[in-house]
């Protein structure tokens, strides 16, 4: 049984946000202080994944855990009630998730997906980032990235 009532658990649930959550935001500031430059949520994209990479040809999307559905972690329970509602609507979530992350793949895009747990140990994520972005600098929009002035 839910111990909210039905207008207390939709105030609840129609205040999850869709983009700039916490998770997404540690990443952006890790890939920032790293010296990676990116654009967010690009339309035009399959997924509209969470930072995108141009140059880099890269993608990340951040996940929750929950929303998700990430594979052995405790953050991906299933509530106790509404069962049915929840198991379809999880799967759609991991469909779409799987489709889009196709989609960029087939058009030449290499794809990341962080987990919202995975990004509590700031090592980890940042030697994460840098194995998947490759070296940090000014990127130029050809994909290139341009010599070192330091000798």
């Amino acid at each position: 049984m839910d111990k909210l009532e039905p207008a207390a658990r939709s105030a609840l649930m129609g205040r999850i946000l869709g983009t700039d959550t916490a998770p997404e935001m540690a990443v952006r500031r890790a890939a920032h202080r790293l010296g990676y430059r990116f654009r967010l949520h690009r339309r035009s994209l399959p997924g509209r994944p969470d930072l995108v990479f141009p140059a880099r040809k890269a993608v990340i999307f951040v996940h929750g855990c929950f929303w998700h559905r990430h594979e052995g972690c405790a953050k991906a329970s299933t509530p106790k009630t509404r069962i049915e509602f929840w198991t379809g609507k999880f799967a759609r979530n991991v469909e779409r998730d799987r489709e889009a992350q196709d989609r960029l793949e087939q058009a030449g895009w290499r794809v990341l997906v962080v987990w919202e747990c995975g990004i509590r140990d700031r090592d980890r994520l940042e030697s994460t980032l840098r194995e998947f972005l490759g070296p940090a600098g000014k990127s130029r929009d050809d994909g290139t990235v341009p010599p070192s002035t330091k000798e």
